[in-house]
């Protein structure tokens, strides 16, 4: 039989990991507005910040240089799988017939499955420089909750994961992953704080969001002064971390000869797409035509959806406000499977972004990611977490229309991380138990 190719891989050596973070707002059209203390009415103070944060989170948050560089002890955890390859989705364009390039970026071989060790490795680092003892933070689908945890682990730091209860359920192993590397992890709403304790006495069977498991863990962060809040997605931090992505990204389509088209992501709040498609907003902005796309779930569709507007990112209004695009922190979204998607706002810059007109959005249902992310691991023998998938969904659109009009362009997406710990929900998809959860009114907050 003729190898006709399913793939092909573009590879850079290690010593091309990036030596600096992308900050991108020195380039965007203006600067994000301040963040607001909740209980002044306020911009929020540096010792606001500080005593939230690590210093030198609460520093980059701020900061407007263009490079910051990348610590050296973080940079050589990086080898651990950096630099992710390039791969071409030869097979998916046979199957689509289509003229367009497809290209992922494989962020599934880092240790803990998924992009989210990037940041977790720098937060842990500059925590345990700065004397702290142990960080808290919340968790979606557990991506992030296991790549910290494994990052703690490494810098000698203790962790607590407040992850939102429908997961903490719905996928045990990747709890169970996160309790391996040596974390406590409670499902939120829980029993342990104020906040959660008064969620579970209105509802007992609250299936908790993001939002509620941030509150629970800044209500940790204050009742322990040796503790920092740790911030998976929302941050301009954590966005800044994971440029390492389109950095590497840039330098292996140069190889190839090729400009990107469009930059496709899922979008919960935002960190998988802001690393990798933000460092090439400058040539958006300077006229390259680039469709920066992202991928929501129908039943949270924040940039779809929601309104750019000052809201909170958390569900008790105890972090700061910010101006970004919103359902409202008192939305719960219903318990999908792609639990990293299921936040109620996007990051600021994110939300940026979009409300200047310089990022699309689509929403789809569940089921149409997961029939995508099953056509694509047929194909290719990857299985994308439902994250993930959402950006295949995407992309498969963007590739018909290609179709349609003759056009041979450059499609590149984040595969964001591996579905490996999801084969539960792959499971009740192939049994056809699987169910579409649309949210068909956005201002009111819905109880699953």
């Amino acid at each position: 039989m003729k190898n006709i190719g399913i793939s092909e891989r573009i590879d850079l050596p290690v010593d091309r990991i990036p030596t600096r973070w992308y900050n991108v707002i020195p380039d965007l059209p203006r600067l994000p507005e301040e963040y607001v203390d909740s209980s002044t009415g306020k911009p929020v103070t540096r010792e606001f910040m500080d005593r939230l944060l690590t210093p030198a989170m609460a520093a980059q948050e701020r900061s407007t240089e263009r490079w910051i560089s990348i610590p050296e002890p973080v940079r050589d955890a990086y080898q651990l799988w950096r630099p992710t390859p390039l791969i071409r989705a030869l097979a998916l364009e046979r199957e689509l017939d289509t003229p367009a390039q497809i290209y992922f970026k494989y962020e599934g071989t880092s240790p803990s499955g998924s992009h989210k060790l990037n940041s977790a490795l720098a937060q842990a680092y500059y925590a345990k420089r700065d004397g702290h003892t142990r960080l808290v933070t919340d968790t979606g689908a557990g991506q992030w909750g296991s790549a910290l945890a494994l990052a703690c682990k490494l810098m000698g730091l203790d962790l607590l994961v407040y992850m939102i209860r429908a997961s903490y359920h719905q996928k045990p192993y990747r709890r169970h992953l996160i309790e391996t590397y040596g974390a406590e992890v409670r499902p939120s709403p829980s029993t342990t704080t104020d906040f959660g304790q008064r969620l579970l006495a209105a509802d007992p069977d609250h299936p908790g969001s993001e939002a509620t498991a941030v509150s629970e863990a800044i209500e940790s962060v204050y009742a322990d002064p040796g503790s920092r809040l740790a911030v998976g997605a929302f941050s301009n931090h954590c966005l800044l971390h994971h440029t390492v992505i389109g950095l590497e990204l840039r330098e292996q389509l140069a190889i190839i000869g090729r400009t990107p088209d469009y930059l496709v992501a899922s979008v919960g709040c935002g960190s998988n797409l802001g690393g990798f498609a933000n460092p090439f907003l400058e040539d958006k902005l300077n006229g390259a035509d680039i469709t920066i796309l992202a991928a929501e779930p129908e039943a949270c569709a924040t940039l779809t959806h929601g309104e750019y507007r000052l809201d909170f990112a958390d569900a008790q209004g105890k972090a700061p406000a910010a101006y970004t695009y919103t359902l409202g922190h008192d939305f719960v979204p219903p318990p999908i499977h792609a639990g990293g998607l299921r936040y109620h706002g996007c990051a600021p810059l994110v939300g940026l972004l979009r409300h200047e007109g310089l990022l699309d959005a689509r929403a789809f249902p569940q089921t149409e990611v997961f029939a995508a992310a099953k056509t694509f691991a047929q194909l290719h023998g990857y299985l994308p977490a439902p994250e993930s998938a959402h950006a295949i969904r995407a992309v498969i659109d963007i590739a018909n229309d290609c179709k349609r009009t003759g056009r041979d362009a450059t499609i590149v997406f984040n595969y964001s991380g591996h579905g490996l710990l999801d084969l539960g929900a792959y499971g009740r998809f192939n049994a056809g138990l699987l169910q579409d959860v649309e949210t068909e009114d956005f201002s009111t907050p819905v109880q699953a």
